[in-house]
């Protein structure tokens, strides 16, 4: 199945109101089994801003496709020219209290599983276990020619001695990494081949248009077969990649709880959107549970 390369989303009709009721979301976690499932929203706290909520990247930005990507050697430029930025901003973002919030979830048994969206780690950094990352990370680096794995931080020294003097200041940070750019700033920035074979390097992400490894999608189409109820945070639902997880709990009667500010595509599938700040919602949640430490 490919990711579709939809960037926005309009419902069909108007969306009914978000509540400010948390007992649904403290009674699902308190009987346990819930599984996760994260989207950028929740890592907006942590200074990574998201596609499409109020400022969010896509009223400025397109996100790289694919497409463009394997088949445009000056469109490889800009996207690396911008990522090594944006990774700078990425190292230095810290998990917020909707992480540790899951983290501790998990720690006091109330989880079956951990899915997210992003591409940030920063579930891991807060402790949470056995993540299961839909769209990759931007951690790792992998070659499209001969399949090799290496780490970030490996490309990111290689770019830093090729590019001595590029110090650009970005006009902002996207989800995915990508940091906002002009032409004349990319310039003519040096992008590295693979160490092995000299071929194309790109990071170990799901681009918009590209395809989510089968095995993947099947690990998390397990989890919800498993789940008791899924708990979405901080996700539009806009991309199938995650929406079709939530129609799969709905069409098996399991409860699916929303969490996000703004309305989202699967709204209509839920027993509950609630419309609060994720760490906000989610301290007040643990609050409830009498779970410390979130």
């Amino acid at each position: 199945m490919r990711m579709r390369p939809t960037l926005s989303w309009t419902p069909a009709e108007d969306p009914p109101p978000g509540s400010t009721d948390l007992a649904p979301v403290a009674d699902a976690l308190s009987t346990g089994g819930v599984l996760v499932l994260s989207g950028a929203g929740i890592s907006t706290e942590s200074g990574i801003p998201d596609y499409r909520g109020v400022g969010g990247s896509l009223s400025r930005h397109t996100p790289m496709t694919y497409q463009d990507f394997t088949a445009d050697g000056r469109a490889r430029r800009r996207y690396w020219a911008r990522s090594h930025l944006g990774w700078r901003t990425f190292g230095r973002a810290r998990p917020n209290t909707g992480h540790r919030a899951v983290a501790a979830f998990a720690r006091h048994g109330l989880l079956s599983g951990v899915i997210t969206q992003n591409v940030d780690g920063l579930h891991q950094a807060a402790g949470s276990e056995g993540v299961v990352e839909l769209h990759g990370s931007l951690d790792r680096v992998v070659c499209l020619s001969c399949g090799t794995f290496s780490p970030r931080r490996e490309l990111a020294r290689r770019l830093e001695e090729a590019n001595v003097g590029f110090e650009p200041v970005a006009a902002g940070i996207n989800p995915d990494g990508d940091a906002d750019l002009t032409d004349e700033q990319v310039g003519d920035f040096r992008v590295m081949p693979c160490t092995v074979c000299g071929g194309i390097l790109k990071p170990d992400v799901v681009f918009f248009g590209e395809a989510v490894p089968p095995k993947r999608v099947e690990h998390c189409r397990e989890l919800v077969r498993e789940a008791a109820s899924l708990l979405v945070l901080g996700s539009s639902l806009t991309v199938m990649s995650g929406l079709r997880f939530v129609r799969q709990a709905a069409r098996t009667e399991k409860p699916v709880l929303i969490v996000n500010l703004d309305p989202t595509r699967g709204d209509r599938h839920a027993v509950t959107r609630v419309a609060l700040p994720l760490g906000t919602a989610l301290a007040a949640v643990a609050g409830r549970l009498g779970i410390p430490g979130h």
